[in-house]
């Protein structure tokens, strides 16, 4: 009988070990423990560490609040200036409530993807392509708005939404390469249109300078014509400054002067003494074979003048008389009447 008893209260014993031991339990420090007893929701959530709930009776779920990356698939739609394109993004989410994420939604992670692509598609018909390409963080902004709103009822709050890639067409791509190419365009001709004012206020004011000393002109135009020669594979034409010319006129009208003088200042030379053979055979003009008298060499008169045998000036000429010609009064009608009669 004792014996009995004895084994009866080590059954029961053994029946309470594993009764009990059936109904312990650890939740992890990133988990946060909902009980279920008979179906509904007993008592408060479970904090983390050992716990015990009723075997059989009781159901724990378990519920992780660590920070959720969830991507959301690229959605394709039209912006409302008419232009087709496709965004994806992701969402970054946690779990406030615990037991509001049990209860209050079948399935909180479903839930958040399909209201952030909703969102998603919605955000893309309000806006612009630009806003879409440039303002990004306004429009995470009011995505994260847009999927926050119905989600606080689930328990579940989202930390933030950044939009990943926005996919264009090729047609699309290109006109936009056009028209930065075209906007950069222009901001240069801007630039090189204020470099020039700049240069040419800049240049009047060396030309201000330069026309106070002359010479400033010259060592600038020598200035450029070295570093034109540095190169060395082109052909220099230099212009000859009219100022080089002045100066050359004033160098020349100061010397002719100085000439002038210094040849008022020289002693007159002295012709060497001539002879006076010399003299006769230098004044004499030789005769000719009929005895005429002929002109000496170096004084004869042009075949476009008309009559050339006789010794004849034309009479344009008035009554010019030719060096050893004799004079008209004097002079026969005929060569052969000269016979030998010498010149007077």
């Amino acid at each position: 009988m004792v014996e009995a008893i004895i084994a009866a209260i080590a059954v029961a014993g053994s029946a309470g070990v594993v009764y009990v031991a059936a109904g312990a339990r650890v939740v992890k420090q990133y988990e946060r423990g909902v009980i279920l007893r008979l179906g509904r929701l007993a008592g408060e959530v479970r904090s983390p560490g050992f716990t015990m709930i009723v075997p059989f009776v009781d159901r724990l779920r378990k519920v992780n609040i660590q920070i959720v990356t969830l991507p959301i698939p690229a959605q394709e739609g039209i912006t409302r200036d008419n232009v087709t394109v496709r965004v994806d993004a992701v969402v970054y989410f946690k779990v406030v409530n615990a037991a509001d994420a049990i209860i209050q939604v079948e399935d909180y992670r479903f839930a958040v993807s399909q209201m952030a692509q909703t969102s998603l598609r919605s955000i893309i018909g309000k806006s612009d392509l630009d806003d879409l390409l440039s303002n990004r963080e306004k429009l995470n902004q009011g995505l994260e708005l847009m999927i926050d709103s119905p989600a606080i009822g689930w328990g579940v709050q989202i930390d933030r939404v950044e939009i990943k890639d926005v996919s264009l067409p090729e047609t699309m791509k290109r006109s936009m390469a056009r028209q930065a190419e075209a906007d950069r365009e222009r901001r240069a001709r801007i630039i090189n249109a204020d470099a020039e004012l700049q240069a040419s206020k800049k240049l009047a004011q060396a030309a201000e300078v330069m026309s106070e000393q002359p010479a400033a002109l010259q060592l600038r135009l020598l200035q450029t014509v070295v570093a034109v020669a540095a190169e060395k594979n082109s052909t220099l034409v230099l212009p000859f400054p009219v100022e080089l010319l002045r100066f050359l006129e004033r160098a020349q009208s100061g010397q002719a002067p100085a000439a002038a003088q210094s040849q008022a200042q020289r002693p007159p030379e002295t012709p060497p003494p001539m002879d006076a053979q010399q003299v006769t055979e230098d004044t004499e003009p030789p005769a000719l074979a009929n005895g005429s008298a002929r002109l000496p060499e170096g004084l004869g008169i042009p075949d476009g003048f008309g009559d050339t045998d006789g010794l004849g000036i034309p009479g344009a000429f008035g009554d010019l008389e030719a060096p050893g010609r004799l004079p008209e009064s004097r002079e026969p009608e005929a060569p052969e009447e000269l016979g030998e009669k010498p010149l007077d």
